[in-house]
């Protein structure tokens, strides 16, 4: 194990953050319950989290920045020569720091329904530590450079890029080791042809029935005698839809709320953000059967 992840696995043992993690995400939740907030800031309308691609724009802003302050540092050297990079150099650390609030934001938004998850709930603390950390020396950076004092600014600056590098290590550990709020769906194998999954006798009319379509397991709901079907496993972070309940025609993710269309599959409320699979169904000798209906994402058994 190197000295890096060790140190990862250190913060996701180290329970002291609980005190803080707890109950900040328990504010989050409480600030992002309206439908339109929740969505907004989930990246619903995208189709996938908003987050990852406004966190480019800080990320970019101030590697230009530094970038810049770097050859602004070796122009002063210089005393005779005019140093060109400094006024590029502030309005990229300007950039950054108005980039990062939405950033922000749609990132607590998203790390607040690991409260389950204790190792990336931790790790999730301190990338946001980081990286508030970052804002902080930034922003006290643009008032050094503003005062007239580009050499503390310049300083400032490279203090917050370090502080922004651990930022961005931790975040890409929490989406690409622990998966946090990536398809849970995206890999599952849905048949294609006709499968058998239940009798039709045992499901009554408002039931939720978790069946077996080969080795995937799918959601039944039978409305006004019309049977629908889709992925059990919600989309979001794998919360079982068929815990959950059924209101206005839409299931509701007992785990963070995440709500989808019985019919189709989509994202009625986040913070799910890709659409639950769907499947096909008919009846034949007594027997619900059900395939996946082709929506050009994810495997399929043929």
């Amino acid at each position: 194990m190197t000295l890096v992840q060790t140190v990862v696995k250190g913060v996701e043992r180290a329970r002291l953050l609980d005190a803080v993690a707890v109950p900040l995400a328990g504010l989050v939740h409480r600030a992002a319950r309206p439908r339109r907030v929740r969505n907004l800031l989930s990246g619903t309308p995208l189709g996938h989290p908003a987050h990852p691609p406004l966190t480019d724009v800080p990320i970019g802003a101030w590697t230009t920045a530094a970038i810049l302050d770097v050859l602004g540092a070796a122009n002063s050297m210089f005393p005779l020569r005019k140093d060109h990079t400094a006024p590029l150099a502030e309005l990229f650390v300007l950039l950054g720091i108005a980039a990062a609030l939405p950033a922000a934001a749609t990132g607590l938004n998203d790390w607040s329904d690991t409260q389950g998850e204790p190792a990336p709930r931790r790790v999730g603390v301190v990338h946001a530590a980081a990286n508030t950390t970052a804002l902080g020396l930034y922003t006290a950076s643009f008032v050094a450079r503003r005062r007239g004092k580009p050499a503390q600014g310049r300083l400032l600056g490279f203090a917050g890029y370090g502080a922004l590098l651990v930022g961005s290590f931790l975040g890409g550990h929490l989406a690409f080791t622990d998966a946090v709020n990536v398809n849970q769906n995206a890999f599952e194998e849905r048949p294609l042809d006709w499968t058998p999954v239940l009798d039709q006798a045992e499901l009554p009319e408002g039931a939720l029935r978790r069946v077996l379509a080969g080795a995937t397991a799918v959601l039944l709901h039978r409305h006004e005698g019309a049977v629908h079907a889709l992925s059990a496993t919600c989309s979001h972070m794998g919360g079982p839809l068929t815990a959950g309940r059924v209101e206005d025609g839409c299931v509701i993710c007992p785990w963070h709320g995440s709500t989808f269309e019985l019919t189709d599959g989509h994202v009625v409320r986040g913070p799910a953000t890709a659409p639950q699979p769907v499947y096909e169904t008919r009846v034949r000798e007594g027997r619900i059967e059900v395939r996946a209906r082709d929506s050009g994402r994810g495997p399929a058994l043929g």
